[in-house]
């Protein structure tokens, strides 16, 4: 906004120089501050007459903020207050007639929208709104816009059921977030360690309501996720009007605890309202007595529930037994287990009546291959060369072992082999004959007998 407004009425333009009244006087002072230098500074009454002059330029403007002072001074038509950023550490004084908040229930900590002016005090050199108009901001408008912004994060998805992280079931250490000797802090510490005794606390007492609360809130958030031994945060506060619990739906403080990466408990205690941070935080719980029942486990019940899973898996054991026995004792009690040679003996008699008739099988098998064999023998005993060598028949062979069946397979003095039914002969041809009839008995009138 303040680049498009014209520059004051002394400012140089291009072309002229300014003069002033210098020690020493060094020449004419630069037109513009890109043309200052060490050598050639601007001193401080144009500088600030300048800022003074540029200011005024400015139009009125509505401002936003939160009444974190409040001074009205009895007997003057002038009071002050501080506006503050809703979100950031950062105000602006203002002042107003006591006319302009004449009507308007003000108080430190109100939400408010101010139609102000701009004005810098050169010789103080401070900038300062004069407030022209006060409007406090009501609940049904900051109801709205908390709706609004109720919307717009969960359609960027910080209050979706899967980005929520599970809370640890034993945490050594709890990070709480309460107000200073507030209950909700007793409420927590007292009813945590009576359920797990040894649990410690990392308290930060900070402003829960009020122009600051948002701010230190949201630094002890910071500072204890950076706490490597906390394991799980409380923000605990022990519910309030509606207007007391606005800083829980500011969408700085939200977003701060969307991003923290330990898990974060909302108990800010308010059932009809629920504040944004209880749609934002890990696990919402409805009282800062119920946070510390979800945070830490009872010892007691824990004790209990180990007391009776033992006693079940005891009588899950003492029954799986039971019944693997009686399975045990029926099988033994089937008659197969209890005389299993009476299955045997039928198998055994089986077995010994195929032997008996593959005995006898093989028995009538051999009788039958024996006679058979017999005749074989005997054919070929009738058939063999030697039984016509035992009834007086001789084989001739010549000296290479060919057999003689003609005269003309020899000749005179060729030495022959004789082979009679029991050993044989070697004789030497005298003389050969063709035609001599086959002699059937006794030995030949040529030959003499025994002769080779």
């Amino acid at each position: 906004m303040t680049a498009s407004l014209p520059p004051p009425d002394d400012v140089p333009r291009p072309g002229a120089s300014a003069r002033g009244s210098r020690p020493g006087d060094r020449g004419p002072l630069p037109a513009r501050a890109l043309e200052t230098s060490a050598e050639h500074p601007w001193p401080v009454r144009l500088l600030a007459r300048k800022i003074e002059q540029y200011v005024e330029r400015m139009a009125p403007v509505w401002v936003e903020g939160q009444v974190v002072q409040l001074n009205r001074r009895p007997g003057t038509s002038t009071a002050f207050l501080t506006l503050r950023d809703t979100d950031l550490d950062m105000s602006l004084p203002v002042s107003a007639a006591t006319r302009v908040l004449d009507g308007t229930p003000l108080a430190e900590g109100a939400h408010v929208v101010v139609h102000a002016k701009p004005v810098f005090w050169a010789r103080r050199g401070s900038l300062q709104l004069q407030a022209r108009e006060i409007r406090p901001v009501g609940v049904g408008d900051l109801l709205a816009r908390i709706e609004h912004l109720k919307r717009v994060l969960a359609a960027e998805g910080l209050f979706d059921a899967d980005r929520k992280r599970p809370l640890p079931f034993l945490p050594k250490v709890v990070g709480l977030v309460c107000g200073r000797e507030s209950k909700a802090e007793h409420d927590v510490v007292v009813n945590a360690r009576a359920r797990w005794p040894r649990v410690r606390f990392e308290i930060r007492e900070v402003a829960v309501q009020g122009a600051h609360a948002v701010q230190q809130v949201g630094d002890a958030i910071r500072a204890l996720d950076a706490d490597p031994d906390v394991e799980v945060i409380v923000v605990a506060r022990g519910g309030g009007a509606v207007e007391d619990l606005l800083p829980f739906s500011n969408e700085a403080l939200v977003r701060l605890a969307a991003a923290c990466r330990t898990p974060l408990v909302s108990a800010i205690g308010h059932e009809t309202d629920s504040p944004l941070l209880d749609l934002v935080a890990d696990y919402r719980a409805s009282t800062p007595t119920a946070a510390a029942r979800r945070v830490v486990p009872d010892v007691a019940e824990e004790r209990a529930r180990l007391v009776q899973g033992r006693h079940r898996l005891r009588t899950a054991i003492a029954g799986r037994v039971a019944r693997e026995q009686a399975l045990l004792d029926g099988l033994r009690s089937r008659p197969v287990l209890a005389a299993p040679h009476t299955m045997l003996a039928d198998h055994a008699e089986r077995v010994a009546a195929l032997r008996d008739r593959a005995r006898r099988a093989l028995d009538t098998r051999l009788v039958r291959a024996s006679g058979e064999v017999g005749r074989l023998e005997a054919q070929v005993r009738a058939l063999s060369p030697a039984s016509t060598l035992e009834r007086g028949y001789a084989v001739v062979q010549r000296a290479d072992g060919h057999v003689v069946r003609s005269p003309d397979d020899v000749a005179v003095g060729d030495v022959v082999r004789v082979r009679l039914a029991r050993g044989g002969l070697d004789a030497a041809v005298a003389a050969t004959r063709d035609g001599d009839p086959p002699h059937t008995g006794g030995p030949s009138p040529d030959v003499p007998r025994g002769a080779p």
